[in-house]
């Protein structure tokens, strides 16, 4: 009997019919309470029998229908609020006025170490195309635990679009027995039986590995899903052996993000990014017949329009078998410029587009020092409507055309091991920022984002996701069709940014 209906009891309130299903973890249970109490699940004590629910197991917990559930735990204190009459200024609010009053969007529950899960979601929902996709899947279509695991994402996702706290906790329980079940090794648990802290790149990677499975951008069988369409780059490779005169290997790889490892050297990311182009490995030389030192170059050929950087911050410590982290502060841009990383050819097609961001920015420049000489009644006239033109070629949705990228989301790790401390995400709306640590979404500034470089024990970058630079020109009643280097039209404006 997975589904039975009980009888819930928390202080004076009595919640009759609630429908629960052994079948989902125990967690899910608990974000339903949440759901009708407000008692967070890490401060709940749920008793049947006098048995109490653990985390992550039924056994001994025997519900059946009508059976009385008793739920002990209190809600986190509430900030008193100010007299009605009284003027309320921002900060004098407590987290869930800030929320009403700026109009902030959900956070997701902590179920108990799962705000690394919850940091990821949080920063993949920047993607507009992404979350459209999300929104319209299918949820009865199957596909395994990929298809659950993504699946149980468009739940989320509709949940934070405006289902209400309830919806959002019950939706993170069932990603979260997703994840699971994709991905077991995230479901390692502690001495105390409580989940363990997990690393949110390895969980951002299985996360992208489910959707580019199941979100194909056309119905054709062949064609490229829209995770490879948006996230997938492609490298040019050269290998020079540096001990034989060998010619050199050339060849092709796809990435779906890039790595800037950090040495004594690295100080900011662009230089990170560099030296990771140009490195010395080892492999088998067929000349010499043994292994022997090479040299390999990449040089990017396709661009994507969302760009994923993992500062490698994390290195194994055999002693205390942990994967210690690295502190350094290495600055990051909120527009990055990537055309120095790309192969000739690559670069020659990105001129136009970029020539195009070089004019915009010579006639605000003329514009903004001839309003300088005009009168101020000269100065007034009217907004002239914005064209967005595309940023992807014409025959590469998807891709990346000037080689300029915007910031729009950072995850953060704070603590000093992959398998502790607290992942957070910030994320960019608009021209605004939030950081949203759980359930609590606050307005940040951008200057606060800069500081998450690292350096000391604050919360510092883990993942940057950077977005496509969006061209807009003033209207024009005769605006000439935009073109590519080939000459060919470049396509439809993109969707706006959310």
């Amino acid at each position: 009997m997975p589904k039975v209906s009980v009888k819930v009891k928390w202080g004076k309130e009595m919640y009759p019919d609630v429908e629960v299903n052994t079948d989902d973890d125990p967690v899910v249970f608990k974000a339903q309470i949440f759901a009708l109490t407000g008692v967070q699940p890490e401060r709940q004590k749920v008793v049947c029998k006098g048995v109490t629910l653990r985390d992550d197991s039924w056994a001994n917990f025997k519900l059946s229908n009508k059976a009385l559930v008793l739920v002990m735990g209190s809600k986190e204190e509430d900030v008193p609020a100010a007299p009605v009459e009284q003027t309320r200024f921002v900060e004098d609010m407590n987290e869930s006025e800030l929320a009403s009053a700026l109009d902030l969007p959900d956070g997701l529950i902590n179920l108990g170490n799962t705000c690394y899960m919850n940091a990821t979601v949080q920063c993949l929902k920047t993607v507009p195309e992404l979350r459209t996709a999300l929104l319209k899947y299918d949820q009865s279509s199957g596909g395994g635990t990929a298809g659950a695991l993504t699946s149980a994402l468009s739940e989320t996702m509709r949940a934070l679009e405006g289902g209400g706290a309830g919806a959002c906790a019950a939706a993170v329980a069932r990603l979260l027995h997703a994840l699971h079940a994709a991905a077991p090794r995230l479901a390692e648990r502690g001495a105390g039986g409580q989940l363990a802290q997990q690393d949110a790149s390895e969980c951002w990677s299985e996360i992208v590995r489910a959707l580019r499975s199941r979100l194909p951008i056309t119905p054709e069988p062949d064609s490229k899903s829209l995770v490879e369409k948006y996230f997938g780059g492609t490298l040019d490779v050269e290998l020079v052996c540096s001990e034989a005169d060998e010619p050199p290997t050339k060849s092709s790889e796809t990435f779906l993000q890039l790595s800037c490892f950090i040495s004594q050297d690295v100080k900011y990311l662009q230089s990170g990014l560099r030296s990771k182009m140009s490195e010395q490995i080892t492999k088998m030389s067929d000349t010499l017949g043994r292994d022997a030192v090479y040299t390999k170059t990449s040089k990017i050929s396709r661009l994507p329009a969302y760009l994923t950087v993992q500062f490698v911050r994390f290195f194994f410590k055999e002693k205390e078998s942990i994967n210690a982290k690295i502190l350094k502060d290495v600055k990051f841009p909120l527009e990055l410029d990537v055309y120095e990383l790309c192969t000739p050819e690559l670069q020659e097609r990105l001129a136009p587009m970029r020539n195009r961001f070089k004019e915009l920015e010579d006639a605000s420049v003329e514009s903004a020092l001839g309003t300088k000489n005009k009168s101020h009644g000269d100065s007034k006239k009217e907004a002239k409507r914005k064209t967005i033109l595309p940023y992807w070629f014409h025959n590469d949705v998807g891709s990346n055309n000037s080689g300029y990228y915007r910031l729009q989301a950072v995850l953060t790790h704070r603590g000093r091991s992959s398998s502790s401390g607290h992942y957070v995400a910030w994320v960019a709306r608009g021209d605004n920022w939030l950081r949203c640590d759980d359930d609590t979404v606050t307005p940040v500034t951008e200057d606060e984002v800069l500081k998450l470089s690292g350096g000391g024990d604050w919360h510092c970058a883990y993942l940057l996701l950077y977005g496509p630079k969006i061209l807009e020109i003033p209207h024009e009643e005769e605006e000439p069709m935009v073109t590519d280097i080939t000459g060919e039209p470049a396509g439809d404006p993109p969707t706006a940014l959310a």
